[in-house]
């Protein structure tokens, strides 16, 4: 991903990575015990499935903040509900724990730059996030970014990046799993 971000020129920065998280899911949880308690489980369902909903949404109107408002490099977007879903748009907004960004350990390095905490964000011991209607990741700018997905890695990669997070292979390979192209012997 880092070829989607201009080198610096005369020791000056020419482009920009945001970092965002947002949530819509605040109070929900508590909301659907109430209503499971009620034997309502249709009602917790659909304040769940809603809140994910508000979620993303939130996260698109976001980015689309940030494209046209806060970096402005894309003022005059106009772009319809299906051109969004198309992602029409120039720039990504890739994810941890998703295929072009597959290390979820790097939502800690997110949650600590962003203060995430302070907001009421929190991640798990295996770094799902809560409130569960939550949605995280990156900001690119460049119109030649796209998203992709890492494929299968062999272990001298997982060595390497170990090394350069000040991890242990071990547990890099437990968080690569999915995209590892060797077997492990634990």
């Amino acid at each position: 991903m880092s070829d989607f971000i201009k080198p610096l020129q005369n020791g000056a920065p020419t482009d920009y990575i945001g970092l965002f998280a947002c949530s819509a899911g605040i109070g929900a949880e508590e909301y659907c015990k109430i209503l499971e308690k009620d034997h309502d489980d249709y009602g917790s369902i659909m304040v769940k499935a809603l809140a994910d909903r508000l979620a993303e949404a939130f996260a698109e109107y976001l980015h689309r903040l940030v494209r046209i408002d806060l970096w402005g490099y894309s003022t005059d977007e106009d772009l319809t509900p299906a051109d969004l879903l198309a992602v029409k748009y120039h720039g990504i907004r890739p994810a941890p724990g998703y295929p072009t960004q597959p290390d979820h350990t790097e939502k800690r390095t997110l949650w600590n730059l962003l203060k995430a905490e302070d907001y009421e964000l929190q991640l798990t011991e295996h770094l799902a996030m809560l409130p569960a209607a939550s949605v995280s990741g990156l900001y690119f700018a460049s119109p030649s970014s796209s998203y992709f997905a890492v494929g299968k890695i062999d272990k001298d990669q997982v060595t390497d990046y170990a090394a350069r997070k000040g991890a242990t292979v071990e547990e890099m390979e437990r968080w690569l799993s999915p995209i590892l192209g060797y077997d492990v012997d634990y």
